[in-house]
């Protein structure tokens, strides 16, 4: 027994060396994982406004410089100098064009040529130029951003696979008060990730058998792996190499047919779906009792009417029996041990415990009363 798990554990190893690719992300720096790592921003500015703020601001410049040519007047070489020969000597000093028809010819006025206006010139063209600055703005910021993000790693989910099945993991994780910057996901699809970056997730371009991958995604610190590609095989693969780099982690996928759910048991996974399975049953139960099918439609719908959800128990709950409770209990969890609710070992509530229930948020009565009196 020994042995052969041994020999497991080595041909697991042996299978995630060989997806590695030959460039580890997990290697590089933050900046060259530009496209790779999308974090989204909570706001975007438009780029009509980031235009008319350069350009208030050039304009700003330039009549500073005027009013402090037309202040200094007198040390430049035009005589009588009027505002509109402080702006053209403004203007054309700001822009680098120079003719040199007007130039300052005191010691003041020069003197505040190399302390004022010099600077004021640099700025001006760092503000023509703000197109090229804002490419690199934007990726400095990006960068940062990743920085960050990667630096607050921890207790986190990933998603591998953004399909369909991943797409409605995604939201009954967000139904259930999981944060969205704490969901990452993993797909090879960019039409697939932009949607998921449309959400406010954090997305990771590439495939979820590769270590490198799952190691920028922070699959080491996940609390829990949602495994949804789109083949069996693809699934068990991802497991071997998410195992590996996650031995404690909650390891819940997916799979199509049923006689391969044993493959990505034994390939580290706690928990397995079987997608095609539970959907030919609710198809059998649709052509006989189709009211019941509803039900478990609705109760697998995150934010529509009743959800299954979990708990732990209130102190107060302790010794009673769970079917006793306001709450309408299905199942105990106790020490990783699932107990329903209509078995001895769930007669009694114990410390520790953790209730699997139907919830339902009711809505305020007196709102109702007045949507109702409003129409």
């Amino acid at each position: 027994m020994v042995a052969r798990k041994r020999a497991r554990r080595v041909k697991q190893r042996l299978l995630a060396k060989n997806l590695r690719s030959d460039v580890e992300l997990s290697s590089l720096p933050d900046h060259a994982l530009l496209d790779v790592i999308k974090v989204p921003r909570t706001q975007v500015d438009s780029p009509w406004k980031s235009l008319a703020f350069r350009l208030l601001w050039s304009t700003m410049m330039v009549v500073f410089v005027t009013l402090i040519v037309y202040v200094d007047k007198d040390g430049y070489s035009q005589d009588e100098m009027s505002l509109l020969d402080a702006a053209y000597y403004a203007s054309v000093t700001m822009t680098t064009v120079g003719y040199g028809d007007i130039v300052p010819v005191t010691p003041t006025a020069r003197f505040i040529n190399l302390m004022v206006i010099t600077p004021a010139r640099l700025v001006f063209l760092v503000l023509l130029v703000g197109t090229a600055i804002s490419v690199l703005t934007e990726q400095t910021r990006k960068t940062v951003e990743i920085q960050r993000w990667r630096k607050n790693l921890k207790n986190h989910t990933v998603v591998i696979g953004y399909g369909t099945k991943g797409a409605g993991a995604v939201a009954a994780l967000i139904a259930d008060d999981v944060p969205a910057d704490r969901i990452v996901v993993i797909d090879d699809n960019r039409a697939a990730l932009n949607n998921a970056e449309h959400h406010g997730l954090v997305t990771i371009y590439g495939s979820g058998t590769k270590q490198d991958v799952l190691k920028i995604a922070g699959v080491e610190h996940a609390a829990s792996i949602v495994v949804t590609p789109s083949t069996d095989d693809t699934a068990v693969l991802c497991t071997l190499s998410v195992r590996e780099l996650a031995p404690k982690a909650n390891i819940v996928a997916s799979v199509r047919e049923s006689e391969n759910r044993h493959l990505l048991l034994q390939s580290g996974a706690n928990n397995v779906v079987t997608s095609a399975e539970t959907a030919g049953r609710l198809l059998g139960l649709a052509t006989v009792t189709p009211n019941v099918v509803e039900m478990m439609e609705d109760l697998l719908s995150p934010n529509d009417g009743f959800s299954v959800s979990e708990r732990p128990v209130r102190e107060f709950e302790v010794g009673s029996n769970p079917r006793h409770l306001q709450d309408i209990v299905l199942a105990v969890l106790r020490n990783n041990e699932l107990h329903r609710v209509d078995t001895s070992d769930a007669a009694a509530l114990k410390p520790g415990d953790r209730l699997l229930y139907i919830k339902h948020d009711l809505k305020d009565p007196k709102k109702s009363n007045d949507d109702d009196d409003d129409d």
